[in-house]
């Protein structure tokens, strides 16, 4: 069968409300003046993920639900503008989305609208089938109902990358992703053995590679049994946002698995484009470049 497709994008796929508040916790007030304003843009982690891959030169076909709404319109039209195929499922509970607070530092506290969910939700399998055995690779965000597919993912013979974003090591609900991914993603932020849990998600799963970003101190990456640390490279201008820097991490990273790179370049050109995904305020959706990624790996060398 021919793979015309790189990387098949399975979920992830909403709108996020931007608001950029003065600290973060935001202490209680009647009301607040957002002197930089509000915003809802198309973008979540699937999203993201798509849009890093296209910027890099990658061929993206990206797989969800959306309702026949304001939001999925939004969505559409982020895909239309960056030529990114979509194969949107209806939903009648309409389009996800949530709300991200940015305080001044970059970080961000996002809320979900879990109304936007329902338990029973399916990919039809025949369109997952098709759209599978056409793709290289699938990456496979953790929102419903992406788990029912990783069984046919695995029967097309496409290789399986997921993100487990802030997981604890103790939810049962990202263990499917977790085992089922021969590439895992994850935060280390919830983790207070990184290395204990990385290494119980290569035991008990199909891993080659697992990574644990840590933000702006590095990433630790697993890979042939050993533990390395990923040093943290300099953002190209000043920090104004880490919305989407795991989702570029990720993006980079799978930009170089796929090309045949060593597990500890790939985490190079991650660290790259996370790094650059803090520079680009969450209002925009910007990915870096294919030349800007390959040009700012030839003058980085991680530090020791």
């Amino acid at each position: 069968m021919s793979r015309d497709t790189d990387v098949l994008v399975l979920g992830g796929a909403g709108v996020d409300t931007i608001v950029y508040v003065p600290e973060l916790p935001l202490p209680y007030a009647d009301s607040y003046m957002i002197e930089r304003g509000i915003r809802t843009r198309a973008g979540q982690t699937g999203d993201f993920v798509a849009l890093g891959l296209a910027a890099l030169g990658l061929r993206v076909h990206h797989l969800d639900m959306l309702g026949e709404d304001p939001e999925g319109d939004l969505v559409r039209a982020l895909h239309r503008d960056h030529g990114i195929a979509l194969t949107a499922v209806p939903h009648p509970a309409g389009t996800k989305r949530a709300v991200n607070l940015v305080g001044p530092d970059g970080r961000r506290l996002s809320l979900y609208d879990v109304s936007r969910t329902q338990g029973e939700d399916h990919f039809p399998q025949d369109t997952v089938r098709a759209l599978a055995g056409a793709s290289r690779h699938a990456h496979v965000a953790i929102t419903q109902p992406c788990a029912d597919t990783l069984p046919l993912l695995r029967e097309s013979g496409a290789t399986i990358s997921t993100d487990l974003h802030d997981w604890d090591g103790r939810n049962t609900y990202q263990e499917p992703f977790a085992y089922a991914a021969d590439v895992v993603f994850l935060s280390a932020t919830a983790l207070t053995d990184p290395e204990r849990t990385m290494r119980r998600i290569a035991d008990r799963g199909r891993a080659e590679v697992v990574v644990a970003t840590a933000g702006a101190k590095g990433a630790y990456l697993l890979a042939d049994e050993e533990l390395t640390r990923i040093a943290p490279v300099a953002p190209p201008a000043p920090v104004v946002d880490s919305n989407g820097a795991g989702d570029a991490f990720a993006a980079a990273f799978l930009h170089g698995w796929l090309n045949r790179e060593t597990p500890q370049r790939c985490a190079l050109y991650g660290a790259i484009a996370g790094a650059y995904a803090c520079t680009i305020p969450s209002t925009q959706t910007e990915a870096i470049s294919r030349d800007a990624l390959l040009a700012l790996a030839a003058g980085t060398e991680p530090r020791p």
